[in-house]
């Protein structure tokens, strides 16, 4: 069985830095479109970052400059790098991926559970 495990989050002063992992465990071929969400309270979930496997990189215009998506294929794991953290990054931050069964399957999406970032002001 597939699963995706967020680990890094946690408690930051306004300014200070994190790093989020995402390890992919189970049987499978590969992992396609990896992408970190977050959700503040009250409010609907947002894309922070996604990458292909190949490399190709979005972020929204409001993600911009502060938070860096990063992979270690071999090691099926992907990371969150967020820098300068504001209290408004405050949330529960999501991984998601495809997760493909073979080199010609589309891919089935899998969610983390979640990882819990508190910036304090």
């Amino acid at each position: 069985q597939v699963q995706l495990v967020e680990s890094g989050g946690g408690l930051v002063q306004a300014g200070g830095s994190l790093r989020l992992s995402c390890v992919a465990s189970g049987s499978f071929y590969a992992l396609e479109n990896m992408a970190w969400y977050r959700q503040a309270p009250g409010m609907q979930r947002e894309l922070v970052a996604r990458t292909s496997r190949a490399g190709n990189i979005h972020y929204p215009d409001s993600m911009k400059g502060r938070f860096t998506i990063a992979t270690d294929n071999a090691k099926n794991t992907f990371y969150l790098q967020m820098n300068s953290l504001q209290f408004e990054d405050t949330g529960v931050y999501y991984c998601n991926a495809d997760v493909l069964q073979s080199l010609w399957d589309p891919g089935t999406g899998y969610w983390g559970r979640g990882a819990q970032v508190t910036v304090s002001s």
